[in-house]
């Protein structure tokens, strides 16, 4: 072990490993570990094979909570570090910067323990085949696990005495996990079965959802409980349909979780889960991406039920992203710590005392412990998660005031103890940017934009797009990931849910900005995503034509935290159809749709972005072609956006309109030289009008 120990005192004395050149925030903070790691690439590969020794992975994200206690309990352990350098090439993954290998190595992960989570410890033959896996291992026996250096020993004497034993497990289970991305074909779309009774289908997935759904606290299963945003999204479009209970259940679920506790009533922002059935208690990481679905479906609900405390969670969420998560180019950074000061949520924590510094005024004071239920005893280790224990009636009862002014008064004390906690020492920050999440705020800023008339948002969308296909593209292809820090460089090839995503969001934008450039570019993707994504046997992979080889070509159907990238896939191309009148392009999105009909109707929280996509291609869609003067035309674009239509898309245009512009637009003169609407209804027109009101009563009539 000389020469580990030399490498160890080495790096101890200020030396780095193989990270110190990475751009990942969540790499880079373990580029001064003892452990002798490498990022993963051939270097890596080509030493576990030339040294003839076991890999190490870990995979984890900047933001994770126990991949911090582990680092700091094990990979900061020079004697644990010491072990790991001798006996194994030990590699670490940013899976936020690397879903395929995140998705390839849980699966692995699941089918050894049956659950997985991270930070993701597995252990793979030279060839990169896994054949141990877990997830946090603690330094000593506990929680009903081996102590991780007793685990790295009993490995590498495995290794050492009966390698055989090892490779013939790694060998079964990459033969497993082929079996099962064999199992995720989809037929093609020449050979897909008809789309039979999708209505049925997606009512047996609503009615799911509803006899699943938590009517006491909200939401879906135990703790820990996460937000659903795309189930929700799902049953908000039901409600569009006359569905009453799937709107009772939506508008359940985004009340529980507004009451504050998961939800950030101080600064805006919602946390990653929650770790009880009350919603009180989060895991504090904020997630881009959770925010993004979040603000969104906000926003539909209040578009749908007009509860102005809907708006206020959509704005206070956006203007959050604003104010604490985008780069001064535009891009949108990816999380937020859960800890600060070594300890997780003080930043977000309150004692009386700190509430009655912030304020001053004892009467401000008492209104703020009255209507969260502040207590000297806390409720969270001595101190107090922020949710509301009195509604705004009670508060009226209490204070002698009327029940509309309070809703006001407490964002002003929001706002002042909101100044208060910016002089806190804040969570460190994941400042790289991805194309997906990215993709998924911008939906949201585009579309809050045009309906909530902000035009901070719509600007905040149109700036981050034009730095997504500038700083992002590159010689004709998208990448994933950008940091400012460093190179400044965008690294690793884009994925299948990055070009989905940005094309969902590039048409979100279109519909608010009328520029065709962001059609076009839409447009672009889309093909792109055609050509070198998609599956002759049917679907779409997860990675591109080109892309390095790993153990499977991975295509991963079911959502999770984030659609998947195939449902965002059919949800494009769906759009997209009904822009170009492109039956290819439907035909590839039914066909996905129709194998995977059954999943869908029994499983729907797993499939909800399906859902959502299926839910568009039941229809009807309808389709608008609004052309003229844009002052001109503004009476009739307010009443388009005055009301939330998901099975919609429109394209907007001065006359003429210019090159790039949808298929939809084409051959549409104006009336009388007014702007005028055309109402068509998968692909047959009403007669064009010019007033809103005939456009209106055109668009009901065909809902």
């Amino acid at each position: 072990m000389d020469d580990n120990f030399t490498l160890l005192n080495a790096t101890i004395a200020g030396m780095s490993n193989h990270l110190i050149h990475e751009n990942s925030p969540y790499l880079l903070q373990h580029a001064h570990n003892p452990v002798d790691w490498y990022p993963w690439g051939p270097q890596a590969l080509g030493e576990a094979q030339k040294q003839n020794k076991p890999i190490f992975l870990s995979i984890g994200y900047a933001a994770c909570h126990w991949c911090h206690v582990m680092a700091h309990e094990s990979f900061e352990d020079p004697a644990v570090a010491a072990i790991m350098n001798e006996h194994f090439i030990n590699i670490k993954v940013d899976r936020e910067e690397r879903p395929d290998l995140d998705g390839i190595y849980m699966q692995a992960v699941v089918a050894l323990i049956g659950s997985g989570g991270w930070p993701m410890s597995v252990f793979l033959t030279p060839q990169g085949a896994p054949f141990l896996g877990g997830t946090y291992f603690p330094p000593v026996r506990r929680y009903n696990m081996p102590a991780f250096r007793e685990l790295l020993l009993a490995v590498a004497h495995t290794w050492q005495q009966d390698p055989a034993r090892l490779l013939h497990n790694g060998q079964q289970l990459v033969d497993h996990l082929r079996a099962q991305a064999g199992g995720q074909e989809l037929p093609s779309a020449a050979n897909a079965a008809p789309m039979l009774n999708l209505a049925q289908t997606l009512d047996r997935a609503a009615m799911a959802l509803a006899q699943a759904y938590d009517w006491t606290y909200g939401g879906w299963g135990k703790a820990p409980k996460f937000p659903q945003p795309m189930s929700i999204e799902f049953l908000l479009r039901r409600a569009t349909r006359g569905d009453s209970l799937a709107a009772d259940a939506a508008l359940h679920a985004l009340r529980a979780m507004a009451k504050g506790g998961m939800y950030d009533v101080v600064g805006g922002g919602f946390a990653r889960y929650s770790t009880d059935d009350l919603w009180r208690t989060p895991h504090f990481e904020k997630m881009l991406y959770d925010n993004a679905q979040l603000a969104t479906v906000y926003l539909h609900a209040w578009l749908i039920h007009g509860d102005p405390a809907f708006r206020q969670v959509c704005e206070e969420t956006l203007d959050f992203v604003l104010r604490e998560m985008r780069h001064p180019a535009g891009g949108f950074y990816s999380s937020l710590d859960a800890d600060s000061e070594g300890e997780e949520g003080k930043f977000y924590l309150w004692t009386p005392q700190q509430i009655q510094a912030a304020l001053g005024d004892v009467q401000d004071c008492r209104w703020i412990l009255e209507a969260y239920g502040v207590t000297l005893e806390g409720n969270f280790e001595g101190r107090t998660i922020l949710q509301r224990a009195l509604s705004d009636a009670q508060l009226a009862e209490k204070f002698g005031a009327p029940v509309s002014s309070v809703p006001g008064r407490l964002q002003g004390l929001h706002r002042r103890l909101l100044e208060a906690r910016q002089q806190r020492i804040r969570p460190a920050t994941d400042d790289k940017v991805l194309v997906a999440w990215n993709a998924l705020m911008l939906t949201a800023f585009a579309e809050a934009g045009r309906y909530l008339k902000r035009p901070d948002y719509l600007e905040a969308a149109q700036r981050g797009a034009g730095f997504l296909l500038s700083a992002l593209r590159q010689e004709g292809r998208l990448l994933r990931s950008w940091r400012a820090a460093g190179d400044g460089r965008a690294r690793h090839n884009a994925y299948l849910e990055d070009y989905a995503a940005l094309s969902l969001a590039l048409l979100a934008l279109y519909q608010s900005d009328a520029d065709p450039t962001w059609y076009a570019a839409a447009l672009r993707l889309a093909d792109e995503m055609m050509t070198h994504f998609r599956d002759p046997a049917g679907g779409f992979f997860d990675t591109r034509d080109d892309h390095e080889a790993l153990l499977i070509r991975p295509k991963d159907l079911q959502d999770n935290a984030t659609p998947s990238g195939s449902a965002l896939a059919a949800g494009a191309l769906l759009q997209l159809a009904a822009y170009e009148g492109n039956g290819e392009w439907r035909a590839q999105a039914e066909g996905m749709l129709a194998a995977l009909q059954d999943s869908l109707g029994r499983y729907p929280t797993a499939f909800a972005q399906w859902l959502c996509a299926a839910d568009f291609a039941l229809g009807p869609v309808q389709e608008v072609a609004l052309l003229g003067d844009a002052a001109q035309s503004q009476p009739l674009r307010d009443a388009l956006w005055a009301s939330y239509r998901p099975r919609l898309a429109a394209a907007i245009s001065a006359y003429p309109p210019p090159p790039g512009s949808p298929a939809l637009l084409h051959d549409r003169p104006l009336q009388d030289g007014l702007p005028t609407a055309y109402v068509c209804r998968d692909f047959v027109c009403l007669r064009p009008v010019t007033s809103p009101q005939e456009m209106l009563a055109q668009l009901d009539s065909r809902r």
